[in-house]
């Protein structure tokens, strides 16, 4: 018997990707055909330059499960994130950037949890993958998000799978790298169901990574001002007024074996 599997749209944020966006798309597609997993893939072109959005278009032609949302100039990936949220007509959304960094069949390996669980959340095995500063950064952000919001999360800026009518539940404080704590700590602390699985990285195509950047420290540090306010003082987790819980226990860590 063919294993049933809820609806899923790919959101694929891209600026200047244009090297490395058809490898993404296809290889995207060709995993969610093999898994049988009936797709969409919303590709966010954030303010392009160069020839993304013509070679995104060029792939429409040839099928109808990609989807292009054009900004004028860029937004962010958390703006991108979310412009993909609330575009997207399927059941899950899972984030897959258009650097081609990430192996679409490694972030769905897990999908079958989607049966049960609210939110798979991946953590990187293979960190040693990135540079040393990276990873220095990387732990840095991990325990301070940690320890100000109470949670135990091993990474928080991966390709999360959500259940897409839960993440209409918040109101999006910040746009930048800070996006995806913000929703997941949140989420968590509103009670859902969430699992760690483990999961590979691999090396970028083409280009560089825009995370570390003076405008991307900024507009991290002031997320995670706002954030402050609505988990500790305001205590909403966003537009529908869902109060925050003090901690959230409600996880499984999934582990390579299983």
């Amino acid at each position: 018997m063919i294993q049933q599997f809820p609806s899923l749209s790919v959101i694929m944020p891209c600026l200047n990707e244009a090297d490395n966006i058809a490898d993404a798309i296809q290889e995207t597609l060709n995993t969610v055909d093999k898994m049988g997993i009936h797709t969409e893939i919303m590709v966010i072109n954030d303010g392009s330059r160069d020839a993304t959005a013509e070679i995104v278009k060029q792939l429409q032609a040839t099928d109808e499960r990609i989807k292009l949302l054009n900004h004028t100039k860029p937004q962010g990936v958390g703006a991108s994130f979310w412009d993909g949220v609330q575009n997207a007509s399927h059941d899950f959304v899972t984030m897959i950037p258009g650097d081609n960094e990430n192996d679409p069949e490694d972030v769905l390996k897990y999908y079958y949890l989607t049966q049960d669980i609210d939110i798979i959340v991946p953590f990187i095995m293979n960190i040693e993958i990135r540079s040393k500063i990276r990873r220095i950064i990387s732990a840095l952000y991990r325990f301070i998000i940690n320890v100000s919001f109470g949670m135990n999360l091993n990474y928080t800026n991966g390709t999360v799978i959500y259940n897409r009518q839960i993440l209409l539940a918040i109101n999006l404080g910040t746009t930048g790298f800070l996006y995806q704590a913000e929703i997941l700590i949140k989420l968590i602390r509103m009670g859902y169901f969430y699992a760690e699985t483990p999961h590979l990285l691999s090396k970028r195509g083409s280009g560089k990574t825009k995370a570390l950047t003076f405008s991307s420290l900024f507009n991290v540090i002031g997320g995670y001002l706002k954030l402050v306010w609505a988990v500790h003082i305001s205590r909403k987790a966003g537009h529908t007024g869902e109060p925050l819980n003090e901690k959230s226990i409600s996880y499984r860590r999934y582990q390579d074996n299983q």
